[in-house]
């Protein structure tokens, strides 16, 4: 493009500082930003707004999705538009609004992405500079995955790191947070280099985060849970005799925690929550195991949480803390405590950063 040869690397940018010109370019050539690297924190979505319009409009993203949904569309579509549409926004709606972050009109995943976002770019700021930018993105919804790739490439950023918040790799999850990356450079004349982050739910850090976590919550109890329920988002029982591999790694990394946590086998319980549809999806179901616990095991005292979720959002503010809770009371459990995600937690965030750093190996130094 400039008629010569430049060798360039990350840490030594081709353009010089302050001038927006490539080092060997000739004086009418136009202006081109700094080599940079580019990492992406990327999570599930959420809609704009609790108003039907704007529900229907990301339920529809997210259920028209065939990673997600993988039925025919000419079977699914007439169902999905014409009946799921025309009653689903207004009860998502509601189970939104009563988790809405009403100070900044918002759903709390979104808020809780950008924080990670923002603790991540402080530290790799202070690691690495201005070589490298992290910006985040949603699969469904908004800032969407297509402008923060197209965010950071107007930055300069010729290579960057996609990292799915998803720490048990799924087709419905980190599958189609990949598939997007790659249908928006579908679309770019001037491509970046991708990498993609691979699910780390085995990854001692996060285990390690994850355990920090239960130690907390359980500390501030006057009285210790008789059972931790590690609930994660189901998925049909058909895609695990597919191939995919959730189930087990949803498997592993409870084992992981309940050893590191020095516990016996009894003390802990997988579950999986938010069924949708007909078929059958992977057990034991979440809403019906907690009451099965309190009214025939005699359970009256649980903790549970959601080491699938990086973020609290609408399917662990909404559903486990509040009908998964009610399911378990009205069932005769006494106490239900609650063990919020990872969030913006010191832990995990660090853990981010131990992964974008094995990731960025041979792009950046140090």
């Amino acid at each position: 493009m400039d008629g010569g040869q430049t060798t360039h690397s990350p840490t030594h940018p081709r353009v010089q500082p302050g001038e927006g010109r490539l080092t060997h370019a000739q004086p009418d050539h136009p202006p081109v930003p700094r080599a940079r690297i580019g990492v992406i924190l990327a999570n599930l979505g959420t809609p704009d707004g609790t108003d039907y319009r704007s529900m229907r409009r990301y339920l529809n993203e997210f259920l028209s999705d065939r990673r997600v949904i993988d039925y025919a569309p000419w079977k699914w579509q007439p169902l999905l538009q014409l009946v799921i549409l025309s009653k689903r926004p207004f009860t998502s709606g509601a189970a939104y609004r009563g988790i809405w972050n009403d100070e900044l009109d918002e759903g709390p995943l979104l808020t809780w992405t950008r924080k990670q976002a923002q603790a991540v770019a402080a530290q790799v700021a202070a690691r690495w500079g201005e070589d490298v930018l992290v910006d985040f993105g949603m699969r469904y919804g908004n800032p969407s995955t297509d402008a923060a790739i197209r965010r950071l490439r107007a930055e300069g950023c010729e290579r960057i790191l996609f990292f799915p918040l998803y720490p048990q790799y799924a087709a419905a999850t980190t599958a189609t947070a990949c598939d997007q990356v790659f249908r928006t450079l579908m679309k770019m004349n001037w491509q970046p280099s991708i990498r993609t982050v691979p699910a780390y739910y085995d990854d001692p850090l996060y285990i390690e985060a994850l355990a920090q976590s239960v130690e907390r919550a359980y500390a501030g109890l006057d009285r210790r849970p008789d059972l931790l329920v590690t609930s994660y988002h189901g998925v049909p029982e058909r895609y695990l005799l597919e191939g995919d591999p959730y189930h087990c790694q949803c498997q592993k990394t409870s084992r992981l925690l309940r050893e590191r946590l020095g516990w016996d086998g009894d003390a802990l319980r997988v579950t999986f929550q938010s069924r949708f549809g007909p078929e059958e999806w992977l057990k034991p179901y979440t809403v019906d195991e907690v009451a099965r616990l309190a009214r025939e095991d005699g359970i009256r005292n649980i903790a549970i949480m959601a080491p699938a979720f990086s973020s609290d959002c609408v399917e662990t503010l909404e559903e486990i803390n509040e009908e998964i809770r009610e399911s378990f009371e009205a069932a005769g459990g006494e106490s239900f405590t609650y063990i919020p995600c990872l969030n913006d937690d010191a832990a995990h965030i660090a853990m981010m950063m131990a992964i974008i750093g094995r990731e960025l190996s041979g792009w950046v130094e140090g």
